[in-house]
């Protein structure tokens, strides 16, 4: 049965009120206004609320533009769970954070922190990896980890986001690579993980422009994952985010992969995003874990 994991409001995070195509946010001491396709109910807020945000994001034709009501940091700090980053405003609309994986990086730190107090290692491979939300939690929670992904940039926040948070000296490696050629010469090479996080993008492009479609190379990579668990397996981490995809789809994906491997168990469900002083759920993506 699917179920929903609900992120709510914290210390530096807030869903303010979400609407007619769009979201308000608070991250820290700054609000800001972007748009979200899931929210297509009405606001509740009255408009000048939203008015009054700190920026907004307008969108364009493939990018859009900040607008900016006051001056902020660029980039300026918060904190979720134990995990600090470093945010600034992309021509993407995103900001370098994705509150609703904080459930799942909780779920992640708990599992490593029960098998390390079996006194055994654990090594986690994070792909599509981007600014290393799961990559800290795991680090944090005392895991080795390897965190790839195809975008310098956002590798480089990653490292940023580490020595934001405290973990300059956790073992983590940091790799610009494409996702598919890494994992085919980890397998050659015989690497093996006990964890393996993946929150593939429906579309993206490798270092040296190798397409990544979901659609077309989603199933080929699962396919893969397999030979590189250690012969003791902790788990396995799917999402994603305006997939079009189910998350019984994602949960059949991995159970077609790694059914095959004693002990496996599978749930799967919906992020969401609860809004303050409401009722209502943003849906904000969906996840699939297989652990044993």
């Amino acid at each position: 049965m699917s179920e929903i994991l609900i992120t709510k409001k914290s210390a530096d995070y807030e869903l303010l009120d979400s609407g007619a195509g769009c979201k308000l946010e608070r991250f820290g001491d700054f609000v800001l206004s972007r748009p979200d396709p899931q929210a297509l109910w009405q606001k509740s807020l009255p408009e000048l609320a939203w008015q009054n945000a700190d920026a907004t994001f307008v969108q364009t034709a493939g990018r859009g533009k900040w607008h900016k009501r006051r001056e902020f940091p660029e980039p300026w700090q918060i904190s979720l769970g134990e995990i600090n980053f470093l945010l600034k405003p992309s021509v993407f609309k995103h900001i370098g954070v994705f509150p609703e994986q904080s459930t799942n990086w909780q779920w992640l730190a708990e599992k490593i922190k029960t098998r390390i107090e079996s006194s055994e290692r654990v090594s986690v491979l994070n792909l599509f990896a981007n600014t290393g939300g799961a990559t800290l939690a795991c680090a944090k929670a005392g895991a080795d980890v390897c965190h790839v992904d195809s975008s310098e940039f956002a590798v480089d926040c990653a490292v940023a986001n580490r020595d934001a948070s405290g973990l300059t000296e956790a073992p983590i490696r940091f790799i610009v690579d494409d996702v598919k050629k890494f994992v085919e010469r980890e397998i050659r090479r015989g690497q093996k993980y006990d964890c393996i996080v993946l929150d593939p993008p429906v579309y993206g492009k490798g270092t040296k422009k190798e397409v990544w479609n979901l659609e077309d190379d989603l199933a080929p990579l699962l396919s893969q994952l397999p030979k590189l668990l250690s012969d003791h397996p902790l788990a396995t981490l799917l999402s994603g985010y305006a997939s079009g995809y189910s998350d019984v789809t994602y949960k059949q994906l991995l159970q077609d992969n790694f059914s095959n491997i004693s002990g496996a168990k599978f749930s799967s469900g919906e992020l969401g995003i609860s809004q303050s002083d409401s009722t209502r759920i943003l849906p904000a993506g969906i996840f699939t874990r297989c652990e044993w």
